[in-house]
C-alpha cells in the first residue's frame, strides 16, 4: 500500500510540488532566521571569545554585559592579585574612541579626512594577554613598537574607504596598510599589524594597543581601568576563584563562559531582538502550515474516491490512515531537506559579509520538529475525513 500511496501523492504534480514548496518555505525561514538570531547573539559576546589566555573577567559589580563599561580604580588590580587561587591578573582597557584618518583619495586625488568610531582595546604592556590569535600581517609583539596599533581586517574598510587595499585578498596586498597613521585624541597611532577578529554587535573597527598607550588615546579619567583579566592557579576551579574574588574585593567576577551568557542574556531580556525574530519565525510556521496544510487537505479531498475504493476492497481504517501518514512524512522530509539546504547555501553566501549567520546543531532538530508539526496537523485533518469516509462513495455517480 505504500507504493500506491506514493503514486497517489505524485499523481497530481502541481499539488505535490505546492505541498513541498510550502514546507520548504517554512523550514527555510525557521532555519534562516534562527541562524541569524544565533549569529547576532554570538556577536554580542564576540570580544569575550576573542580574548584568550584568561579564565576570569573581573569588573564593577554593576556591569551587566561586555559593553556596559563602568571604570574602576587601578588599585583593584592589586587587590585581585592578592586573592588566594589567582595565578596572575592583568589590566584590560575597553572603550570607544574616535579615530581620524587622513589620506589622498585615489580617485579624485584630493586630501580626505575620515573620522570613525572604533572599539579600542588596551592590553597589558608586558604580557600582551588578550592579543589577537590570528594575524594577516605583523604579530602581537609589534604592539611594543612606539605608537603601534593593530587593526582588524574588516575595520579597514571603514577607516580607509575606497582605497586600493580596502578589499585586499592576500596578505601581501594588506602590507599596503602597514605604517599608515591614525590620529586619536590628538596623538599619532601607527598601524603595525592587521588581525582577524570576530565581528562585534556594533560592527565598529577593532583596534588593539597597549594599556598605557590606550589611556593616552582617550580623554583622561580618574578611573581608567575597565576590566581585569585573571587566571586561576592550576588545580583551582575558576568559578570557585571567581566567587572568592567577589567575596574579598566586592567586585564582580565571572568566568569567560559565565560572562558570555550574562551578555547574551542582557540582549535577550532588554532588547527587542528575540521578539522580532520570534515573530518572523512564527510567521514562517503559520504560512508554511497554511500553504502545505491547505494543499495537502485539498489533495486528500480530491482523492476520497480512491481511498473509498481501497476501503471497499477491504482495507482497514488503520492502513488507510497509514497511507496518509506516509504521504505527509514524504513531503515533510523533502520540504525539510530542501529548506535546510537552501538555508545552508544562504549562510555560505553570507559568509564574510555584515550579516551574522551561525547554525548550531540544536537548530536543525528544532526545524525538523516544526515541519513535523505542520505535517501532523495536516495529516490529522486528512485522516479524520478518510476514516469517516463511507466505501459506498465509490459507487456514486
Amino acid at each position: 500500500m505504500g507504493w500506491v500511496a506514493l503514486k497517489m501523492l505524485t499523481g497530481d504534480r502541481a499539488k505535490f510540488i505546492g505541498i513541498v514548496i510550502g514546507l520548504t518555505f517554512a523550514a527555510l525561514l525557521i532555519t534562516q532566521q534562527g541562524s541569524i538570531f544565533c549569529g547576532i547573539m554570538l556577536r554580542t559576546a564576540a570580544q569575550i571569545s576573542d580574548i584568550s589566555g584568561a579564565d576570569l573577567w573581573v569588573m564593577d559589580r554593576n556591569v551587566r554585559y561586555i559593553d556596559d563599561i563602568k571604570p574602576m580604580i587601578e588599585d583593584n588590580l592589586y587587590r585581585v592579585r592578592g586573592v588566594d587561587g589567582v595565578q596572575w591578573a592583568v589590566p584590560l582597557y575597553k572603550g570607544q574612541a574616535q579615530a581620524k584618518v587622513t589620506f589622498n583619495d585615489r580617485v579624485s586625488g584630493e586630501r580626505r579626512d575620515v573620522i570613525e568610531s572604533i572599539i579600542l582595546l588596551g592590553l597589558d604592556d608586558v604580557s600582551l594577554i588578550g592579543s589577537p590569535r590570528h594575524f594577516f600581517v605583523g604579530k602581537g609583539l609589534d604592539l611594543w613598537t612606539p605608537d603601534g596599533i593593530v587593526v582588524d581586517k574588516v575595520g579597514l574598510r571603514k577607516l580607509f574607504p575606497g582605497q586600493r587595499g580596502e578589499f585586499a585578498k592576500t596578505d601581501k596586498e594588506l602590507t599596503w596598510f602597514l605604517g599608515r597613521q591614525l590620529e586619536m585624541n590628538d596623538r599619532r597611532a601607527v598601524i603595525v599589524g592587521i588581525c582577524e577578529t570576530t565581528r562585534t554587535f556594533q560592527s565598529n573597527p577593532v583596534v588593539y594597543t597597549t594599556y598605557s598607550r590606550a589611556l593616552t588615546f582617550t580623554p583622561q579619567s580618574r578611573m581608567p581601568l575597565t576590566y581585569i583579566l585573571a587566571k586561576a592557579e592550576p588545580g583551582q576551579d575558576p568559578s570557585v576563584v571567581a566567587r572568592r574574588i567577589e567575596a574579598r574585593t566586592n567586585l564582580g567576577a565571572k568566568t569567560s563562559d559565565e560572562f558570555k551568557w550574562m551578555t547574551m542574556k542582557y540582549y535577550l531580556v532588554y532588547t527587542g531582538i528575540p521578539i522580532n525574530f520570534g515573530v518572523t519565525t512564527l510567521l514562517g510556521f503559520v504560512v508554511g502550515t497554511a500553504i502545505a496544510g491547505q494543499t495537502f487537505y485539498n489533495f486528500t479531498i480530491e482523492n476520497l474516491k480512491q481511498f473509498g475504493a481501497l476501503k471497499a476492497m477491504g482495507l482497514t481504517n488503520e492502513r488507510v490512515a497509514g497511507m496518509v501518514v506516509l504521504q505527509a512524512g514524504v513531503v515533510g522530509m523533502l520540504g525539510y531537506c530542501l529548506g535546510v539546504g537552501l538555508a545552508g547555501i544562504f549562510g555560505l553566501l553570507a559568509k564574510g559579509t555584515e550579516l551574522a549567520f551561525f547554525t548550531p546543531w540544536q537548530l536543525l532538530p528544532i526545524s525538523a520538529v516544526a515541519v513535523l508539526s505542520i505535517c501532523t496537523l495536516a495529516s490529522m485533518l486528512c485522516i479524520r475525513r478518510v476514516v469517516a469516509l463511507e466505501p459506498a462513495i465509490v459507487f456514486r455517480g
